[in-house]
């Protein structure tokens, strides 16, 4: 069974920094894309930050030159730095990554539980 667990979240100033962590475990085979996601109340959820195996990155506009994302490929780990926050980043942000459980099994979509970011004004 494959779990992610987050970590890093919490209540920041406007203009102040937070570092996610997200570490999968369990029965992995390999591990190819992961990212991070939020969700604002009211709003869908969508894609923050993501980053390939070989650590090709790609961001959404709202979030470009302020966060950061890099993996641990040793520790099956993912981070996101985000700095510069604004009441806007404010979303509960959840860790994303394809997982193959087996080298015969397709790949598939794990999610960790959200971790809660609130930028304060």
């Amino acid at each position: 069974q494959v779990q992610l667990v987050e970590s890093g979240g919490g209540l920041v100033q406007a203009g102040g920094s937070l570092r996610l962590s997200c570490a999968a475990s369990g029965s992995i085979f390999s591990i190819g894309t992961m990212g991070w996601y939020r969700q604002a109340p009211g709003k869908q959820r969508e894609l923050v930050a993501q980053i390939t195996p070989a650590k090709t990155t790609d961001f959404a506009d709202s979030v470009k030159g302020r966060f950061t994302i890099s993996r641990d490929n040793a520790r099956n780990t993912v981070y996101l730095q985000m700095n510069s926050l604004k009441p806007e980043d404010t979303a509960v942000y959840y860790c994303n990554a394809n997982i193959r459980v087996t080298m015969v099994n397709r790949p598939d979509d794990y999610w960790g539980q959200g971790t809660q970011v609130t930028v304060s004004s």
